[in-house]
């Protein structure tokens, strides 16, 4: 499966059309509402929708993750992406790699 992924660029958020969809329902709905667990925050933005009809879906994610894994250089030269020809360093392909030739 290809991925295409478009970041906005830093200093730009306010450009970015979920802060304004998004954020603003959520920080609504859990107005006054004591945010003492992470199960709280999550089912607070989980059952906020905003009033053109977006619905969120928050999960709270337990799972365990390394921290500080660096990727080297060659392991990420072997990840097929394709820069967009329009700021490329935002905007981009990332394709599955193809398989290694098979030697003969």
């Amino acid at each position: 499966m290809e991925s295409h992924v478009s970041h906005y660029p830093p200093g730009t958020s306010q450009w970015n059309p979920i802060e304004h969809q998004g954020f603003s329902p959520i920080s609504i709905h859990w107005r006054s509402k004591p945010l003492d667990s992470f199960n709280t925050v999550v089912q607070s933005i989980a059952h906020t929708a905003n009033a053109t009809g977006l619905k969120i879906k928050a999960v709270l994610d337990e799972r365990t993750y390394d921290i500080g894994r660096k990727v080297s250089k060659a392991a990420l030269a072997t990840v097929n992406i394709e820069r967009n020809a329009f700021q490329g360093q935002w905007n981009y392909i990332i394709r599955p790699t193809p398989p290694a030739a098979e030697s003969t």
